[in-house]
């Protein structure tokens, strides 16, 4: 593990034996590089993103948590993207590296902490070796009054062209999108033309995202949904920190629990994601 800088944020980077990395910012305990063994990186990141801390990184693994974008009175998407974790341990096993990063409520900014009146620590982990990356989110409830929660892990995955990208494992899923009704998808391979975004509930089993000669693998568990997304051209254009054509190069696909989950007092929950190359 060393300590580095991504733009002006500080930043921790682990790497395995293999060559495997990863850098997390504190800011948002924000995985912004994941590069396995060959040398690949496996995020995107905007150019156009800010980097000083003033808003959300655009890019990269943002934590979702206590809401789910605007479905709430809260900060859209929470607040634990854009509030300061603390680095609790890291170290290497059996030649994977990791870290784990904390947040808690007496962490965050007193105007965010005035809008939020429980009690809670936040755990990540980020562990890399190989091909493969693993992420466990755990939310523990540490005051004495229930709280709802929703929370995902905001994933954007660089790919070589969003028209040859393919997304499979969510045939005869239901989502729901921007139409009034939910729907089945039909389709084996899951296309994409222009803007994309849906949210899958009650995955059966992993994904599979296709691109080039790539095919990355990702099982979730504790996470019940998965959120797929992309900006197409139109609101591409209309992000500030997101270059005209740069949705081109990711695809969002995002382990999340979406309805909100009520976490009783002194109750944990964890959610935990695999990726890998295969």
């Amino acid at each position: 593990m060393s300590k580095s800088t991504f733009g002006q944020l500080p930043a921790v980077t682990i790497r395995a034996t293999d060559g495997a990395q990863a850098t997390v910012t504190l800011y948002g305990g924000h995985l912004v590089s994941w590069k396995t063994s060959d040398g690949q990186e496996r995020l995107f990141c905007s150019h156009a993103s800010s980097l000083d801390g003033s808003r959300a990184i655009r890019g990269g693994v943002p934590v979702i948590f206590p809401q789910f974008g605007a479905r709430g009175t809260g900060m859209r998407h929470g607040f634990a993207r854009v509030a300061t974790w603390q680095l609790a341990a890291s170290g290497e096993a059996d030649g994977a590296a990791h870290a784990e990063f904390t947040l808690q409520h007496t962490d965050l900014p007193e105007a965010i902490g005035a809008t939020w009146p429980y009690a809670f620590t936040l755990r990540l982990r980020v562990a890399v070796q190989d091909q493969s990356l693993e992420l466990s989110l755990s939310v523990h409830n540490t005051g004495e009054q229930a709280f709802p929660f929703s929370a995902a892990l905001h994933s954007y995955f660089a790919i070589d062209q969003l028209s040859e990208a393919r997304v499979g494992g969510l045939q005869r899923v239901r989502y729901s999108d921007e139409t009034p009704q939910d729907a089945l998808q039909a389709e084996e391979l899951l296309q994409f033309t222009d803007k994309l975004d849906r949210i899958y509930y009650q995955l059966p089993g992993a994904l599979h995202l296709q691109s080039g000669s790539h095919t990355l693998r990702l099982e979730q568990q504790g996470f019940t949904d998965a959120v797929v997304w992309n900006p197409g051209a139109q609101d591409a254009a209309a992000l500030p920190d997101l270059a005209d054509d740069e949705y081109q190069r990711f695809i969002c696909i995002e382990p999340a629990l979406i309805q909100p989950d009520l976490l009783a007092a002194g109750a944990e929950w964890s959610g935990r994601q695999r990726l890998a190359f295969i």
